[in-house]
């Protein structure tokens, strides 16, 4: 039996271009909004810091330590 992944946060490993996934899911959390970000329009991330961002700016805030 199939089991949805839908409305479950996956877990991943944040590569340099890409990312794996560890955990089946559909989202990911911003780790400085909290905004829940759908895996297709997952677009920023840190390597170093393992985390999802939602935009650019919550990515350089990140990164400022803002």
């Amino acid at each position: 039996m199939l089991m949805s992944q839908s409305g479950r946060e996956a877990r991943l490993r944040y590569l340099a271009n890409s990312f794996r996934v560890l955990v089946p899911g559909d989202h990911v959390t911003c780790a400085v909004s909290g905004q829940t970000i759908p895996l297709d329009k997952l677009k920023y991330w840190s390597v170093e810091r393992q985390e999802p961002y939602a935009s650019a700016e919550f990515s350089t805030k990140a990164e400022l330590g803002l």
